[in-house]
């Protein structure tokens, strides 16, 4: 078969321990899970109450154009509704921009470690991939210029960065945006918008009156709470939108996937709690690490990547040994550190002890 040499020695994704096979694995009734930054407090109850109350015709195709949701997403952002494109999380948006823009001959910029789906999409379509190795967890802008050629064609920035929760800085984002050839897409992933705390980062939606090659990603799946209905969506210019919007597959978000997003979207009130609440459990990780002189880096998103100056598979099995799953550093491209999702109070109370006693016993830190 003629498959694409870019194929060979490629892997699939691969997502973290299910709860399922880590009680199977050591025989335990109950876990937490604190791998995949979902949301601890789910999701809006407007959304299951939308489920309850509106049937779906089974037979029917979803709205192609996705007119209700985009309409009520419209009106949040005070963008037209043309400046949209929904993707079946913003995962299906990386592929479309990807598929549109790489190809043998360019090249694309970004960060390292950062999100892995921009790598594994760039390696697909052939283009060259250009990393920018972070500078104590932030964007090295000033280095990826320097990448940037005559042969760039997309150029992306994750903020805050998965999986350090660093922000880019407002005044180097202004600078850098200003800097780049207005022929090349600067795509600025906000998946964990949301969380965002930080008074001087201000709403990138507004770099979009300005540079037409700005476009925004943000995603239902974090916050929002409905990382199972797998909505996500860019906003740009609307003659990039139109430009985008063909590789878009057909029918890409259930009728349930929209309506339970408009749902959710109508309920700020829990993005404010959720916002509170995690900001409450990453002071909490930060206290434990100041307690034990363990680096943390400042998340602005819902999760820490903490030095647990050890092996981190070993403390990730430890972990889950103790019915907690995180992440290990190893997977990340971070070794040494564990990256956890900022779960309820309780949860991250709870994670806190067994961690804390699993350094001790490992010698890592001190009673």
């Amino acid at each position: 078969m003629k498959w694409k040499k870019q194929l060979a020695g490629m892997k699939a994704y691969q997502p973290g321990k299910s709860i399922d096979d880590v009680k199977k694995m050591y025989g335990l009734s109950s876990i937490t899970k604190l791998a995949s930054n979902e949301n601890p407090l789910g999701t809006s109850p407007k959304v299951p109450q939308f489920i309850e109350d509106h049937g779906i015709n089974f037979a029917r195709y979803p709205d192609g154009y996705s007119g209700a949701l985009r309409k009520d997403l419209a009106e949040h952002l005070q963008v037209s509704e043309k400046q949209l494109l929904f993707g079946n999380g913003s995962d299906e948006i990386i592929l479309i921009i990807s598929r549109a823009l790489l190809q043998p001959g360019v090249n694309t910029v970004m960060a390292t470690p950062t999100f892995p789906q921009y790598r594994h999409n760039a390696q697909i379509e052939g283009a060259e991939v250009r990393e920018v190795e972070l500078i104590d967890g932030h964007h090295d802008l000033e280095g990826m210029l320097k990448q940037i050629d005559e042969q760039t064609s997309v150029v992306w920035l994750c903020s805050p960065n998965n999986p350090t929760g660093n922000l880019i800085q407002q005044a180097k984002l202004d600078e850098f945006i200003s800097s780049v050839s207005p022929e090349v897409l600067i795509v600025l992933d906000e998946a964990y918008f949301e969380y965002v705390t930080d008074t001087e980062y201000r709403n990138a939606i507004d770099y979009l009156q300005t540079y037409k090659n700005v476009v925004v990603l943000r995603t239902f799946s974090k916050a929002y709470g409905l990382a199972a209905f797998r909505v996500g969506y860019a906003i740009g210019n609307e003659e990039l939108i139109a430009n985008l919007d063909p590789l878009r597959e057909p029918f890409n978000n259930t009728s349930l996937s929209q309506g339970a997003a408009s749902a959710a979207l109508s309920d700020q009130a829990f993005i404010e709690q959720c916002r509170a609440e995690n900001k409450q459990g990453i002071n909490l990780f930060e206290s434990f690490c100041l307690k034990h002189n363990l680096f943390i880096y400042p998340s602005q998103g819902n999760f820490v990547l903490i030095n647990i100056k050890t092996d981190s598979d070993k403390v990730f099995e430890e972990l889950m040994k103790k019915g907690f799953i995180v992440r290990s550093g190893n997977a990340l491209g971070v070794p040494g550190f564990i990256r956890i999702t900022v779960g309820s109070i309780d949860q991250n109370t709870e994670l806190i002890e067994k961690l804390e006693k699993i350094l001790i016993e490992l010698g890592v830190i001190h009673e």
